[in-house]
């Protein structure tokens, strides 16, 4: 039986993902990307697992400094989800529309999102278009709490 790609594509899209700011930052250059492969791993040690494009940029700074941070957003910034989701030139740009601080890791946290963990990579697995890295949180800064930012709330696809 071979794989039936049209319902293999609608029934992967129908996984509900929220949608995330990665934040990366390898010496003075910080860069970050709209992510929505996104779960909790484990509670003890808390453990995220994300997967990156094998070939972007932010993956190869992922690799090189073995840490990333995760913005959680709110429902109502799909316009900044956008802002990280489209293709740039160079690296860095987004985060001119998207004020940040660094946080106690190094890694930008966005401001204006609910706020956002630090995390050391502790595992990965590199097979097909993506890399799945699994990050231990070391740092979480709660700005609010409120609802999170989905995918289904978008009308955008990825995956499937």
């Amino acid at each position: 039986m071979s794989l039936d790609a049209e319902a293999k594509k609608v029934l992967l899209r129908k996984i509900p993902h929220g949608l995330f700011i990665c934040g990366v930052a390898e010496g003075d250059v910080v860069n970050g990307f709209t992510a929505s492969w996104v779960t909790q791993g484990s509670f003890e040690p808390p453990l995220v697992v994300m997967a990156v494009r094998a070939d972007s940029t932010s993956n190869g700074m992922i690799q090189r400094t073995g840490k990333f941070s995760l913005n959680v957003l709110a429902a109502d910034q799909k316009d900044l989800a956008a802002v990280f989701f489209k293709p740039q030139q160079g690296v860095g740009g987004r985060f001119d529309a998207a004020p940040y601080k660094l946080g106690e890791h190094g890694l930008p946290i966005l401001d204006d999102g609910l706020g956002g963990v630090e995390c050391a990579v502790v595992g990965q697995v590199a097979h097909g278009d993506h890399t799945v890295f699994v990050g231990e949180v070391k740092s979480a800064l709660l700005h609010r709490d409120a609802a999170a930012l989905e995918l289904s709330s978008t009308g955008w696809n990825y995956g499937g």
